[in-house]
């Protein structure tokens, strides 16, 4: 058998960090399956229903966490380990987005410069387009952050990004780790924009020389350092296991739900108007419970609306202004609690969707 199917979520949302000029077109967002299966070929973890038609990146698509000090952080810790194995050469950083990480790059010294569809900027150091769309200068180094769970076929992507290069330099990618959402039962970090869910050892098949490796941003994110000499041109015929896919994984969702109840007149926010609040307003909606606002310090978000739920995204000042004392502020990420609980004081009761 090929594919051994781990977990199934039908017609969700197949954006979740688009954002949306009016309710109406949040509402009209298109839908898709998610199956998730074990490729018994090759390990690797993808959703099987993933139709690439269904999405179009441009500069709606708002990705971008650098707003928020924390994860700045987390930037800062990847640039280390960036300077430490890249050095000073030429760093070409692949699906930059809005460009935030170049420009750290470049303001600590390093020769960076990126490519992304979406971007909306004027850098004379980003171009953009998507790689491989014209023919590319090849550089010293790969930066492939939150990418390559997007691609439909990432070894094939990677072969590109290898042979484009000359078949030479090192490559920094981080994803998603698939072993902390099974570990922690996160249903909102199971999505239709990602068709990729990977674990270090995917990598390790992928590649024979890995340089470094290893977690972040609380476990939610690994990261590699490997030698795109090393990419191996078929995955080797070794043996690996059959993941171990929890049973109860959306028992938390179900359980988030029956606390929340529906009544109508409690004051409710998300906090979080990323992939992880999509996900949430659309399978409580789906439960009867709704929400007043979502809430987010990326001025690109605000104003603008969440897929499928069709709800108004806000900064905090306006957001926590109007919400009554005692209102229910969902937090979407803990990482952030501290950070959120200093802006919006004791006034609320915050409870972190990804805690127990």
């Amino acid at each position: 058998m090929k594919d051994r199917v781990l977990f199934e979520a039908r017609n969700v949302p197949a954006y979740q960090n688009k954002m949306f000029e009016t309710r109406e077109a949040a509402l009209a967002c298109p839908t898709g399956d998610v199956i998730l299966a074990q490729d018994m070929t090759s390990g690797f973890v993808v959703n099987i229903a993933y139709d690439p038609h269904l999405l179009r990146y441009d500069e709606s698509y708002q990705n971008e966490q650098g707003v928020s000090s924390l994860f700045r952080n987390h930037l800062e810790q990847v640039l280390t380990k960036v300077k430490d194995a890249f050095g000073h050469g030429d760093i070409l950083e692949i699906g930059c987005g809005k460009g935030l990480f170049v420009e750290l790059m470049l303001n600590n010294g390093l020769r960076a410069r990126g490519l992304d569809g979406a971007y909306e900027g004027n850098s004379p150091h980003i171009e953009k387009r998507h790689f491989g769309s014209t023919t590319e200068v090849p550089a010293n180094a790969i930066v492939l952050r939150h990418v390559l769970e997007h691609i439909p076929d990432p070894l094939q992507f990677l072969r590109l990004i290898a042979h484009t290069n000359g078949n030479r330099g090192l490559i920094y990618i981080e994803v998603p780790c698939f072993d902390w959402i099974m570990h922690n039962k996160a249903w909102f970090d199971v999505f239709y924009e990602h068709v990729n869910y990977f674990r270090l050892p995917d990598f390790q098949r992928l590649f024979s020389r890995i340089v470094d490796s290893g977690h972040l941003f609380g476990g939610q994110y690994l990261y590699v350092i490997a030698d795109l000499s090393s990419l191996r041109n078929q995955m080797p015929a070794t043996d690996f296991p059959a993941i171990n896919f929890p049973s109860d994984f959306s028992l938390a969702l179900d359980a988030l739900a029956e606390s929340a109840g529906t009544d109508s007149t409690r004051g409710r926010a998300i906090w979080g108007a990323a992939a992880k609040g999509v996900m949430l307003s659309h399978h409580l909606g789906l439960r009867g419970v709704t929400f007043d606002i979502a809430i987010d310090i990326n001025p690109g978000k605000q104003g603008h609306f969440l897929a499928s739920s069709g709800l108004a995204v806000a900064a905090p000042r306006e957001a926590l202004s109007n919400l009554p004392a005692g209102s229910e502020v969902y937090v979407m990420n803990s990482n952030y609690l501290a950070e959120i609980s200093d802006m919006g004081g004791d006034k609320f009761r915050y409870i972190p969707v990804d805690g127990p």
